[in-house]
């Protein structure tokens, strides 16, 4: 194996602290998977066994690509006797995880409890795996490996998902403990205590809940009877302003009509008495003119004649005598 660099070595040393926690976990969880009776857990398990055994491999490869050799050494040596060392290492480390097999399926008084502490177990291996994947990908990225922070990034998410799925089965198995081991009786006296402070509590949320609406009610009907006071006296206001701006309109259509009508008998008048001194004037002129003088003289044509008439009268009475 060639020689390392310093940055290589260092990605060498913690891709390999992962492996040997992976192959760790691959006996342990054989041996979680024997012990566990609730089909969904067991299920789960063999799942995650799977995920485990596909992490080993990844980071096997990724460390031969670095040029480095996977073994559970912090950091791989370059002689025999670095390499017996690791052997030895990685050797002892299977033999520990062998040996919590047999000593995880006697944890425990029964089925239930087993099945808790083994979920226990489980979640506090996850989240050693999570913080050591999460340090890879923050070596990776800093020292500008890509290939390896995206394989951490991809590990860490899996890991994050087991140790959630054991956060929601931990309250229920504790749970099963609970109705396996704890006496009927015993549950109920608890159960009882329990639902008489519920029921205390109930009862004083909902009287503080109701001087609560009571009081939201006082105040929304202060409010209702405020608001319908300044809307009736904004009404009153327009009305008056209303009735202010007709009175005012009318009085002034009403100067504006007797103006009209005042005009109109001032012009009516100045009509009429123009009519009349036209009159007045056309009857003088008449009264001037010869056409008068003409129609007077069929009066005096009758004088003349009456003067003819006595002239010969006179003359014959003087004849008679």
């Amino acid at each position: 194996m060639a020689d390392l660099s310093a940055r290589d070595s260092k990605l060498v040393q913690y891709l390999n602290e992962a492996y040997g926690k992976e192959k760790e976990l691959e006996t342990a969880l054989q041996a979680h998977i024997a012990m566990t009776t609730r089909a969904p857990y067991r299920k789960r398990l063999q799942e995650h066994l799977t995920e485990t055994k596909r992490h080993a491999n990844e980071v096997e490869r990724r460390v031969k690509q670095l040029g480095g050799e996977a073994e559970v050494l912090p950091l791989p040596g370059p002689g025999a006797v670095s390499q017996a060392a690791g052997a030895a290492v990685e050797l002892g480390s299977r033999a520990v995880a062998a040996a919590k097999g047999p000593l995880h399926a006697i944890r425990g008084t029964g089925e239930q409890e087993k099945m808790l502490k083994n979920a226990k177990t489980e979640y506090s291996e996850e989240h050693e795996e999570i913080a050591t994947y999460q340090a890879i990908e923050t070596l990776a990225s800093s020292l500008g490996d890509t290939a390896t922070a995206q394989l951490a990034r991809a590990i860490r998410r899996e890991e994050e998902r087991m140790a959630s799925f054991l956060a929601r089965l931990i309250p229920t198995l504790t749970k099963a403990v609970i109705q396996e081991e704890i006496p009927a009786a015993e549950r109920r006296a608890a159960n009882g205590g329990r639902r008489t402070r519920s029921k205390r509590s109930a009862a004083a949320k909902r009287s503080t809940g109701t001087k609560r609406s009571t009081a939201a009610r006082s105040k929304r009907s202060g409010a209702a009877k405020a608001t319908g006071a300044a809307k009736r006296a904004t009404g009153t206001a327009k009305r008056a302003s209303g009735t202010a701006k007709r009175s005012g309109a009318g009085a002034a259509k009403r100067a504006a009509g007797g103006a009209k009508r005042a005009a109109a008998k001032t012009r009516a008048g100045a009509r009429s008495a123009a009519s009349g001194t036209s009159a007045r004037a056309s009857s003088k002129a008449a009264k001037r003119s010869p056409a008068g003088g003409v129609k007077r003289r069929p009066a005096a044509k009758g004088s003349a004649s009456r003067k003819a008439g006595a002239v010969k009268a006179s003359r014959s009475g003087g004849a008679k005598r």
